[in-house]
């Protein structure tokens, strides 16, 4: 349920989402060439970035990446060595954090334990001198929407984690925030808990248009919640885009490898027609659009096929095969199965490529010890300069 007391409520319909054709007005946080150092290490190296008005964006990245301290350089907790950043147009970077305008959702949700459900989430309002009677309202109000009705008068150590969470989002909703920052907010919970809770905030902030920005190390909590991601690597955004084009079309060796799993195979450039290019590997010729040779273009070059194993087929063995096979292994995984297949690869001599497959046909059809040709589906493909 909406808040009655001025809290704006959007559709989620992507035909009501803001226009990129004027980026200055669509914007609510710009990162404009930030700089962050700890003693002599720097940590973000000039990081621009632009977030758009009621977007659920994820910085998503290994630990020490960088994405916690950007994170944080939002916030106002941190301060940038140089840049600057902007909230709504306006520039906050010497800001202090209460004057941002922002809700943080932390990894240990950070709740006053001698304070019960309902004074936690009031706390902001009534540090803003609002009227009790206006906070009353509000707080029960913001109970109903993250489902703590009743529950108001317990403290904390009461509550189960699922339940703290909640009151911790709607202490930072409650504030009627312009960008809400969530920093690894599932870490704590168990799995099926997670993801009820990943369902149910991202209707929250769907329903309320709330620009969001979701800090995680976890890449299915970041496909799965997503308008974009940008996924960090030592203090630089390697790539943003939306889930399924990092997912289907990475533009970066890092962004392939980390994002899902990948096998990547050793092949040499062998030359292109007007719509595709043509590549050495194993004992076969492969081919596929231009699009998918991100780098590198001379011949003989060596290069690296990243391919899903989604993208990878078991066929019977003959001449056109690709690459072939000993089929050594199948790991059962409810809902396919993961086949491990040992190949002999030219450059690089034997290499276990995994392959995944929709229910338990590839266990009937290829048991373990049995020979198999590999075909390549273009469409996860990614070709790169070899990192050898």
């Amino acid at each position: 349920m909406p808040y009655r007391s001025g809290m704006k409520v959007v559709h989620s319909d992507p035909a009501a989402q803001p226009s990129l054709s004027h980026p200055q007005a669509d914007t609510a946080v710009s990162l404009e060439g930030v700089v962050k150092k700890y003693h002599d290490q720097t940590v973000l190296h000039e990081v621009s970035l632009k977030i758009r008005r009621g977007e659920f964006l994820t910085l998503l990245g290994p630990s020490g990446c960088g994405k916690t301290t950007l994170l944080n350089l939002i916030a106002g907790f941190a301060e940038a060595d140089s840049g600057e950043i902007f909230i709504e147009g306006q520039p906050v970077t010497s800001d202090p954090p209460h004057k941002r305008q922002i809700g943080i959702v932390f990894q240990n949700y950070a709740l006053f334990p001698h304070m019960t459900v309902e004074r936690n989430i009031g706390y902001g309002l009534r540090m803003r001198g609002v009227a009790k009677d206006e906070v009353a309202q509000r707080v029960k109000e913001a109970m109903a929407m993250v489902k703590l009705t009743g529950l108001g008068h317990r403290k904390p150590r009461e509550l189960s984690g699922g339940q703290q969470q909640r009151v911790a989002l709607a202490r930072a909703l409650i504030i009627q925030p312009k960008v809400l920052l969530l920093d690894e907010p599932f870490s704590a919970l168990d799995k099926s808990l997670r993801g009820s809770m990943q369902v149910e905030i991202r209707e929250i902030q769907r329903r309320l248009g709330l620009t969001t920005v979701f800090v995680t190390h976890d890449q299915g909590e970041a496909l799965a919640m997503s308008d974009r991601i940008a996924v960090m690597s030592a203090g630089v955004i390697r790539q943003i885009a939306s889930p399924a084009e990092l997912y289907r079309s990475p533009q970066d060796p890092f962004v392939a490898s980390f994002l899902g799993d990948v096998n990547i195979l050793p092949a040499h450039y062998h030359g292109k027609t007007a719509h595709e290019i043509q590549l050495r590997l194993g004992s076969g010729h492969l081919s596929l659009p231009h699009a998918r040779l991100v780098d590198a273009s001379h011949e003989g070059e060596r290069l690296d096929v990243y391919v899903r194993p989604e993208h990878i087929q078991l066929e019977t063995l003959h001449a056109g095969s690709v690459l072939s096979g000993t089929v050594i292994h199948h790991v059962f995984q409810g809902d396919h199965i993961n086949t491990y297949v040992d190949v002999d690869v030219p450059m690089t001599a034997r290499q276990v490529v995994t392959v995944r497959s929709a229910g338990l046909a590839a266990m009937q059809h290829w048991p373990v010890g049995s020979v198999a040709g590999l075909a390549l589906l273009d469409e996860g493909i990614s070709v790169f300069s070899s990192r050898k």
